[in-house]
């Protein structure tokens, strides 16, 4: 491939778990008096959208469109993130309110780009508006070129193999990220993104790369997916398809952060298909996208022109 496309035409329809990711950024300069625990001294609170919602603003600043489908609670957290993605002019979300529930919040304190702890708070969206969810999906399907269902394990894609069904049925490639051990939920699916500690979960261990390449083809034919890739951290991505492996190595570079690293590489992979690359050159580019993020502290993005910049286009 001798340059990226433009990606400017590329419509990606996102559906998952949104949270509100909150950073307390400070000094520890004592430990409190009380327990022997540090006090963080906070001088700047950072807010930023996590989940899905930093998938669909990963796709965002790739120069692709992005729609964003899930479900908040009626509360503050929901109106800051609204807020926060109504930023990008080519991001839609269409968040459901759910006044049963409180948005999900991670709310991480940080000392000198050490994160010293993590707060969760979240709770399950009701049966209700899952309904009302998935009959936006369903209008908002056909406009779409690619799907992306992230899954966060929240609760908010109860329906999620009705998703994939409506899609497939819709000629549209779907891209999962998946969570948890039961992965049968994803059968049909294009493409797995696990990483490699989530594809150990539902896999088990494996000692040379023969045995993970058969655990990985046998998992592929079992869901019935086009495609399995599995992120590797230091150790790259490994792309599994009938009949063939592609091994994609990590580029060397300093490493600040790699939470939301899996956002990035399926917000990539998704706006390369959409451009009409192929899977193997759409992983290339997802690998040097990853890259670039987790050299970020926090959840964060990655342009066109970095991309570019780093591969020396």
């Amino acid at each position: 491939m001798s340059a990226l496309p433009k990606f400017t035409g590329a419509k990606i329809l996102v559906v998952g778990d949104v949270m509100l990711d909150r950073y307390w950024f400070g000094d520890v300069h004592r430990i409190s008096p009380e327990a022997p625990v540090p006090v963080l001294k906070v001088d700047r609170v950072e807010e930023r959208p996590g989940g899905a919602a930093n998938v669909a603003r990963n796709i965002a600043a790739l120069g692709a469109r992005s729609t964003l489908l899930s479900v908040v609670g009626d509360d503050e957290a929901g109106s800051c993130l609204e807020k926060l993605l109504a930023q990008h002019s080519n991001l839609t979300a269409l968040l459901h309110r759910d006044s049963s529930i409180s948005t999900i919040i991670k709310l991480r304190a940080i000392a000198r780009h050490q994160q010293l702890l993590r707060i969760d708070f979240e709770t399950p969206p009701s049966h209700e508006v899952l309904n009302a969810a998935l009959e936006d999906f369903r209008a908002q399907l056909n406009g779409a070129d690619v799907v992306i269902l992230s899954d966060y394990g929240k609760g908010g894609l109860a329906h999620i193999a009705e998703m994939i069904r409506l899609a497939r049925a819709a000629g549209k490639p779907v891209l999962v990220d998946p969570k948890g051990d039961d992965y049968a939920r994803y059968r049909g699916a294009t493409l797995l993104t696990p990483n490699r500690s989530e594809f150990r979960q539902v896999a088990g261990n494996w000692q040379n790369e023969a045995e993970l390449t058969a655990k990985a083809e046998k998992l592929r034919v079992k869901l019935e997916l086009d495609a399995l890739l599995v992120t590797r951290s230091e150790e790259g991505m490994s792309l599994y398809r009938q009949g063939s492996v592609l091994h994609e190595p990590t580029h060397t570079r300093e490493v600040f952060d790699v939470s939301g690293a899996g956002d990035t590489v399926i917000a990539t992979l998704a706006v390369m298909l959409a451009s009409g690359a192929a899977l193997p050159d759409a992983m290339r580019i997802a690998n040097r996208a990853a890259g670039i993020v987790v050299g970020k502290l926090g959840t964060a993005v990655v342009s066109r022109e970095e991309i570019v910049r780093d591969m020396g286009m």
